[in-house]
C-alpha cells in the first residue's frame, strides 16, 4: 500500500511540474507586476500604441465586405499577450496575433465587417483584453451601409 501511496505522490509532482504549450501564456497574461505599496507598476507592462483606433470606411453598399487591419505597436517593456478579441456583432469578426508581442514590435488586428442585412450608419466595436493596464482596448469601425439597388 505505502509503494502505491508513493508512486502516486511521485507521478503527482512530476504531471505538476510538466508545462504545456499555453501554460506560460496564461501565467504571463495574469502576471501584473505590482510596487510594494500595492500599486501597479506601470513601467513594467506591455503597452498598446495604436496608429489609430477607429476606421471609417465611408459608404459601401449593403452586402459588400470590408476588410481593415489596426496596426500597433507594444510600446511597453515586456511582451504583450493578447487573450481574446470580440466583436459587437456577428457582422464583424477580428482576427488577432496568438503569439507574445515582443517590446518594440508592431502586429496587427485585422477585422472584416459584412454588412449583409445591414442598413444606415453603422459603428461596431472590438474589445481586446490583453495583459495591459486597463487589460482592454476598444477599437471602432464606422461607416454607412446603403440599400442595394
Amino acid at each position: 500500500m505505502k509503494k502505491i501511496v508513493f508512486y502516486v505522490l511521485v507521478l503527482s509532482v512530476m504531471a505538476c511540474g510538466k508545462k504545456t504549450a499555453n501554460s506560460s501564456l496564461n501565467s504571463a497574461s495574469i502576471d501584473i507586476p505590482m510596487t510594494a505599496d500595492g500599486k501597479v507598476d506601470t513601467l513594467k507592462l506591455p503597452k498598446f500604441t495604436f496608429q489609430n483606433d477607429t476606421y471609417d470606411f465611408g459608404k459601401i453598399t449593403q452586402g459588400e465586405k470590408v476588410s481593415y487591419s489596426f496596426n500597433f505597436k507594444n510600446t511597453g517593456y515586456v511582451p504583450l499577450i493578447i487573450s481574446s478579441a470580440s466583436a459587437s456583432c456577428g457582422c464583424t469578426v477580428p482576427t488577432f496575433p496568438e503569439e507574445p508581442i515582443a517590446p518594440g514590435s508592431e502586429a496587427t488586428i485585422a477585422v472584416v465587417f459584412n454588412s449583409e442585412n445591414k442598413m444606415g450608419l453603422q459603428t461596431k466595436t472590438i474589445t481586446i483584453v490583453a495583459n495591459t493596464v486597463p487589460n482592454t482596448k476598444v477599437l471602432y469601425l464606422r461607416g454607412e451601409v446603403l440599400e442595394a439597388k
